[in-house]
């Protein structure tokens, strides 16, 4: 199985007053560590996403993974779906997964990536979940992603595309991960201090 990972960073970040991606957390930019969560869990090719901020961001993601293929979404101003179906367009038609990382989920490791990549097949669709409750990182087999591009439009994401659906897995990765955003200067003070 070949699992990309899509690692979804354009946002400007208003709640936090700066774009995410280039957060620091523990001396790094919230986008090289999710990039290397990617690296780490297993995921290849690795596709991010960038938009405000994007030459600052694409020169980080370039200096800690120059393998890693850097997308700038033009229409990252009206959501995640923009930024989502930006990616998917990059990712190579030969993958039979796209494992979807959201850069403000720092509490996403490889451990649990790779867990749920485990899991994927072409025909799949795979949830991370945290004490049964379905959450990130999501991955979609190859068979899905025209239908979730064609889903994703503003902030939806791929939110709708998943909305009632019964043929997706959950992989339990509570006990290696945490489901916590950082979307706010006072979220990530309380990231640091734990």
């Amino acid at each position: 199985m070949t699992v990309a990972g899509l690692l979804l960073a354009a946002g400007a970040g208003r709640r936090m007053g700066t774009p995410k991606a280039l957060v620091e957390l523990h001396g790094e930019p919230m986008v090289v560590r999710a990039l290397r969560a990617l690296h780490d869990g297993g995921c290849d090719p690795r596709v991010v996403v960038v938009g405000a901020a994007a030459e600052a961001a694409g020169a980080a993601v370039r200096a800690a993974d120059p393998a890693a293929v850097v997308v700038t979404a033009s229409a990252w101003e009206r959501g995640m779906g923009e930024s989502l179906r930006a990616g998917l367009d990059a990712v190579p038609a030969d993958v039979d997964a796209v494992l979807v990382l959201l850069v403000d989920t720092p509490g996403i490791g490889p451990a649990a990536l790779a867990r749920v990549a485990a899991a994927s097949t072409p025909d799949g669709i795979v949830r991370g979940a945290y004490d049964g409750r379905p959450g990130h990182p999501v991955v979609f087999g190859r068979d899905h992603l025209a239908a979730v591009a064609a889903a994703a439009h503003d902030d939806v994401g791929a939110r709708g595309y998943l909305a009632g659906r019964d043929d997706v897995t959950a992989v339990e990765v509570g006990d290696v991960a945490t489901r916590d955003d950082v979307d706010t200067p006072a979220d990530l003070a309380r990231l640091v201090s734990d």
